[in-house]
C-alpha cells in the first residue's frame, strides 16, 4: 500500500508540474494571436529591398512577461529574438509587467481588483520573491533579459547609455545581425510607493518607465482609472518624474489620464514617449488619447509610437496600422511617429517580428516616401534616444 501511495502521489506532482509546463503556453497562445493569412502579406522586391535598409526601432513588447527562452524561436506570440533579427529589427524595447487587474478594460478598473499577473508568475514557477513583491516581479524579468544577453552577446545587446546605441547602430552598420533592447516598465507601481526603488531600477538597466498602466497607483491617475480623467500627478508622481529626467530616463505617458499628461508636461525638461497607441480621430476607441494632447507631446520633443492592435487602429490588417501611422503624421508631424507594437502584450496583431516588411510595403502602397518611412520605422526613434539616454 505504501508502494502504491508513494507512486499515485509521484503521479499527481507529476501531472502538476506538467501542467505547469504546459498551461502558460496555451494561455499565451490564446491571449497574443496573429491575424496574418497562412500565406502571409504580400511584399513586394521594392519595399523589402526598402526595409532590408532600413534601421527599425519599437517602443514596446510584453515578451518577457511569459518566461520563455528569448533566444529560442517558438511558433506562439509575437517576439523573440530569432523573429525580431529575421524582421530585420534594431532596437527593441522590451518592458516588464508586473500587476493588471482582473476583468482588465479601457474605461475603468479599481486598484483594489484581483490581479492576474500574480497567478501567471505562480504558474510559471517563476521564483518565489517575485510572487508577492511588484519590484521583485520587475526585477526578475530584468534579470531573464540580462541573462540572454549574456549568453548571446552577438545577438543580443543591453541598451543603457548613449554610447551603447552608438555602438549598436556601429556594429549593425559592419553587418552584425544583433538586437539592441532597452529594459522598460509597463506603469511606476513597482516602485511601491518608495523613490529609493527608482534607483533599483536603474541600477538593474532600466531606462524607460511608464507612470501608470490599468489602474491608479502612487504616482497619479489612469486613464482607465477610478479617477477617471481628472486624476494627474500626485506629490509622489511629480518626485519620480523630475528624478527620472535627472538620471536621463524615459517617461512614457501610456496609459496615463489626460491631467497626468498635462502635468508631467508641465514640468521642466520633460519630453515623454506615447509608446503605444492610436489616434483617436482615425480609431475612436477608449484606449487612445484625444489629438490635441497627442500633438502637444510631440510639440513637446516627445514620440508617438503606433501600436499594431485592432483596438488602437480599428482593423486587423498592415493596412490598418498604416493608415494609422499616416493619421500620426498628420496630428504629430513626421519627425514624431515611431512603432509601438505591444508585441506579446495581449493582444493581436496582424503579423508577428519575423514578418514586419509586410508594414514597409503597407507604407509605400499608403503613399509615403522612403524618407518618411525610414523615420517612422526607427529613424525618430534614434534621434531621439541618442538625445535623450544618459551619457554612461
Amino acid at each position: 500500500m505504501k508502494r502504491i501511495g508513494l507512486g499515485v502521489g509521484a503521479l499527481v506532482v507529476a501531472a502538476v508540474a506538467a501542467f505547469l509546463m504546459i498551461a502558460p503556453g496555451y494561455v499565451e497562445r490564446d491571449m497574443n494571436p496573429v491575424t496574418m493569412p497562412a500565406e502571409g502579406w504580400p511584399v513586394g522586391p521594392r519595399a523589402q529591398a526598402l526595409h532590408d535598409r532600413l534601421v527599425i526601432g519599437d517602443w514596446h513588447s510584453d515578451a518577457l512577461l511569459w518566461d520563455r527562452d528569448l533566444l529560442r524561436r517558438v511558433d506562439r506570440g509575437h517576439a523573440d529574438v530569432p523573429r525580431l533579427l529575421e524582421g530585420n529589427m534594431a532596437l527593441q524595447v522590451f518592458t516588464t509587467v508586473t500587476k493588471s487587474p482582473r476583468g482588465q478594460n479601457y474605461d475603468q478598473n479599481s486598484t483594489a481588483a484581483g490581479d492576474n499577473i500574480t497567478p501567471l508568475f505562480i504558474g510559471q514557477l517563476r521564483p518565489v520573491r517575485a510572487w508577492g513583491s511588484l519590484r521583485e516581479r520587475a526585477l526578475v524579468q530584468a534579470e531573464a533579459l540580462q541573462r540572454a544577453a549574456d549568453r548571446a552577446p552577438d545577438r543580443l545587446m543591453i541598451i543603457r547609455s548613449r554610447g551603447d546605441l552608438q555602438d549598436l547602430l556601429a556594429r549593425r552598420a559592419a553587418g552584425e545581425q544583433v538586437l539592441g533592447a532597452l529594459l522598460g516598465s509597463e506603469g511606476g507601481h513597482p516602485l511601491e510607493g518608495d523613490p529609493a526603488n527608482l534607483d533599483v531600477l536603474y541600477d538593474a538597466g532600466f531606462r524607460l518607465m511608464g507612470l501608470t498602466h490599468f489602474f491608479d497607483n502612487e504616482l497619479g491617475g489612469s486613464l482607465h482609472g477610478e479617477g477617471g480623467s481628472g486624476d494627474g500627478l500626485s506629490k509622489f508622481g511629480r518626485e519620480v518624474v523630475q528624478a527620472m529626467v535627472a538620471r536621463g530616463m524615459i517617461i512614457d505617458v501610456t496609459h496615463a489620464a489626460p491631467q497626468m499628461v498635462e502635468d508631467v508636461l508641465a514640468l521642466p525638461g520633460t519630453r515623454p514617449v506615447l509608446s503605444h497607441t492610436g489616434i483617436a480621430s482615425h480609431c475612436p476607441s477608449p484606449r487612445n488619447l484625444p489629438d490635441e494632447l497627442v500633438a502637444r507631446i510631440a510639440g513637446a520633443g516627445g514620440i508617438i509610437g503606433i501600436g499594431f492592435w485592432s483596438d488602437v487602429v480599428c482593423g486587423t490588417t498592415p493596412a490598418d496600422v498604416a493608415r494609422a501611422i499616416v493619421a500620426a503624421i498628420e496630428v504629430a508631424g513626421e519627425d514624431h511617429v515611431s512603432l509601438g507594437s505591444d508585441w506579446d502584450g495581449s493582444v493581436d496583431v496582424p503579423f508577428d517580428a519575423a514578418h514586419l516588411p509586410a508594414l514597409t510595403q503597407a507604407l509605400l502602397d499608403q503613399g509615403l516616401d522612403e524618407a518618411q518611412i525610414a523615420k517612422v520605422m526607427g529613424g525618430n526613434m534614434m534621434r531621439y534616444l541618442a538625445e535623450m539616454l544618459p551619457d554612461a
